[in-house]
């Protein structure tokens, strides 16, 4: 169990992408140096052996030994040599002295020998850690950029472009990237286009039509004329809520003006429109958020006149201050929304099962409202009315008091 712990924490642990390949760079200097350093040691050969011979002032041998020398740093060199007597002496041999004139030597940097050729390795690799930092921070920053403009463009701001810098991998990747967003971008535009011209378009003929059905004579059937009507009016509904969606989707900037917008005096507007009971408790709030009021309206219409369809009796719209948000609950007394659709519902086009298109609506309005919370940093979900129905929670950032 610690074992499982411990791996997701280092799992959770992640470190910038520059730092990884630098880290790993050092890892292999560090044991680069390592390995070299232990074949220098063990295949470096020791100082050769020495026959050292001692005589007297009469030349006879007074001792004598096979000896290796040992260098003293600064000192010169010292041979240990067994006397025939069995005591033993230590030469020295000094350092060369200099002859007159002669500057003195210049002073070696770092150890000789084999710590000298240690030493040497380990500065080299220290060389290469600090060498290699800069190059890889600059590579991987490229990388970051253009991660940073790929998320911003799966956010909706198709206009982002990458600087293409240099003539590599990631600078072909990002002329591509470039490509395939002015591609993209053009695409979506003349989507936008069609979909405007096209709304003017159906538009144009359901005014005639509706002119035409004001001037038949003989008059229809007052069945068949609400049954027009009907239509009409919900070809309209249509084409006005796929415009608004598409708009809304291409987070189009010209929807309407962000002000401060009162909540309650909206509230209250749409509550005495669709006949639904307002409550604001017994303090009312004052709440105040920063939107586009027309959005908002749309956004809490919907809400109502979703419940005034599909609900059963009165429709109750209810405003609260939760922190620092702003919470629209409408609510109904209708046969409620299952579990397993209460996302679903908010899905463009989407009904529940059973549910006939004689009770009117397109299928966009929720899909509408979750549009314009997100929009407004907001969120809208569905649940349980404790009375029995569905209560559609909208929350909007508000201004604090």
């Amino acid at each position: 169990m610690a074992d499982a712990e411990s791996l997701s924490w280092v799992r959770r642990l992640r470190f910038p992408l520059y730092l990884r390949i630098w880290i790993a760079v050092t890892v292999a200097v560090g044991l680069l140096t390592f390995a070299f350093g232990w074949i220098w040691r063990t295949n470096v050969d020791p100082p050769p052996m020495r026959e050292i011979i001692i005589r007297n002032e009469e030349g006879d041998v007074i001792g004598q030994s096979m000896t290796r020398a040992q260098r003293i740093p600064g000192q010169g060199i010292e041979f240990e040599v067994r006397m025939n007597d069995g005591r033993a002496i230590t030469v020295h041999l000094p350092p060369r002295p200099r002859r007159p004139g002669e500057p003195p030597p210049g002073r070696p940097i770092g150890p000789r020998g084999p710590e000298g050729f240690l030493w040497l390795l380990g500065v080299v690799g220290l060389a290469v850690v600090l060498g290699s930092y800069p190059i890889i921070r600059r590579l991987t920053k490229r990388l970051e950029t253009l991660r940073g403009s790929v998320e911003r463009w799966g956010e909706g701001d198709l206009s982002v472009r990458v600087p293409e810098e240099g003539s590599d991998e990631v600078a072909a990747l990002s002329r591509r990237f470039n490509q395939a967003a002015e591609r993209v971008e053009q695409l979506v535009r003349s989507h936008k286009s069609l979909l405007a011209n096209a709304s003017h378009e159906l538009r144009s003929p359901l005014a005639r039509i509706r002119m035409g059905l004001e001037l038949m004579d003989p008059q229809p059937s007052p069945r068949a004329r609400e049954e027009i009507l009907r239509n009409i009016a919900e070809l309209d509904q249509l084409v006005d809520e796929v415009l608004l969606a598409s708009r809304l989707d291409a987070r189009e900037s010209d929807l309407g003006t962000v002000e401060a917008v009162d909540l309650v005096g909206l509230a209250a507007e749409e509550a005495a429109r669709a006949g639904a009971e307002l409550d604001l408790g017994e303090r009312p709030p004052s709440v105040t958020v920063h939107g586009v009021p027309k959005l908002l309206r749309r956004a809490l219409r919907n809400l109502l006149e979703n419940a005034r369809r599909y609900g059963d009796g009165p429709v109750q719209l209810r405003l609260a201050r939760t922190g620092g948000m702003a919470e629209l609950r409408v609510c109904d007394g209708g046969p409620g929304v299952p579990a397993s659709e209460r996302e679903r519902i908010f899905e463009p086009f989407y009904r529940l099962p059973g549910a006939s298109e004689r009770e009117g609506g397109v299928g966009l309005g929720l899909a509408l409202v979750r549009s314009i919370a997100q929009r407004h940093h907001g969120t809208v979900h569905c649940e349980d009315n404790p009375g029995g129905g569905a209560c559609f929670v909208l929350r909007v950032p508000c201004d604090q008091m």
